[in-house]
């Protein structure tokens, strides 16, 4: 196997091996504290929303993108690659939506309660679940027209304005189409990547207007719960914005060529899926409930493991 072919099959599969477990462990510890808890709180419900979102972009991208490097043909006939491009499309669309209601939904919460906060506040957490609702709704429908488009790969050269995929070809027709559903995808990106950055924005001057004030003051408990949680929403937009920046450099280079090098499109879905990859790790390391539960888990399985070695001894 050419050695370049090598490193690139290398990093798809630790980058979807690790997406794939670290979304998989939040999702599981949310599990377990449904069980344990009567409710969620708004922010680990949206939390565990997004990790449920980059898991469905990883098996619907990242996997068979894996698949395709290592040399397996013909993994999907046309009805395949309908279903699976939609659903890429679709949990893609939802990590960039739900990463700008969480970074949205920090910022209403930490704000000062003026004449019109003070009544919206009481109300945001009854407005998380019709948010869901309405984000599934649009995207299924903004991304309805990525089916039509999608086909398995055929025999000879791939015509222009096609996205070679590997696994799956996107053939557009013509540039018209080609150029319109990229600026219809970016622009609808760019609109909640603008309203992320805003928040988070807002966020980074409320936190430094609240050092100022309690600078020599000892800080109350849930102060700092508030603090962390708006540090790590705000780490989970700079994270997401740098890897959105990369991948719409490259969008809009493959925009203006009429045949993509299959290289390059390799390193979009590799750019574009680091989000999905890493941010489990960031809400782990910063989420309190999500690493109890792990650490739990890591406990009850030891002494088993324990009981096991002595008895084979």
């Amino acid at each position: 196997m050419d050695l370049c072919v090598t490193i690139k099959g290398v990093s798809f599969l630790l980058q979807t091996g690790m997406g794939i477990l670290g979304n998989g462990v939040v999702l599981l510890a949310y599990a377990s504290i449904i069980c344990t808890e009567p409710k969620l709180l708004p922010v680990d419900m949206i939390l565990c929303h997004l990790a449920f979102a980059n898991l469905m972009l990883l098996l619907t991208r990242c996997v068979p993108q894996t698949m395709t490097v290592f040399g397996l043909k013909g993994l999907l006939n046309d009805p395949g690659c309908k279903v699976v491009i939609y659903a890429y499309r679709v949990g893609r669309a939802l990590s960039v939506c739900i990463t700008c209601m969480l970074s949205v939904f920090q910022a209403a919460t930490i704000a000062p309660a003026g004449p019109r906060l003070s009544r919206l506040k009481p109300t945001l957490p009854s407005l998380v679940l019709p948010t869901f609702a309405m984000l599934w709704f649009l995207n299924m429908a903004i991304c309805v027209a990525a089916p039509l488009f999608s086909m398995a790969p055929r025999n000879g050269t791939v015509p222009a304005f096609t996205l070679n995929l590997g696994f799956c070809h996107v053939d557009f027709r013509d540039n018209l189409s080609y150029v319109v559903n990229g600026v219809a995808v970016s622009g609808r990106d760019f609109a909640f990547v603008a309203l992320m950055v805003g928040s988070s924005g807002y966020i980074l001057l409320l936190l430094h207007r609240h050092s100022e004030q309690v600078r020599g003051i000892r800080r109350s408990h849930g102060s700092g719960a508030e603090t962390r949680a708006a540090k790590t929403v705000v780490t989970l937009v700079v994270l997401y914005v740098v890897f959105f920046g990369i991948d719409n450099v490259i969008w809009i280079y493959m925009l203006t060529v009429s045949k993509v090098s299959p290289v390059v499109a390799d390193m979009r879905v590799f750019f574009s899926s680091c989000y999905a990859s890493l941010s489990p790790y960031f809400i782990i390391s910063s989420n309190k409930k999500v690493k109890r539960k792990i650490v739990c888990a890591a406990e009850h399985d030891q002494p088993l493991v324990d009981t096991q070695e002595s008895n084979e001894k």
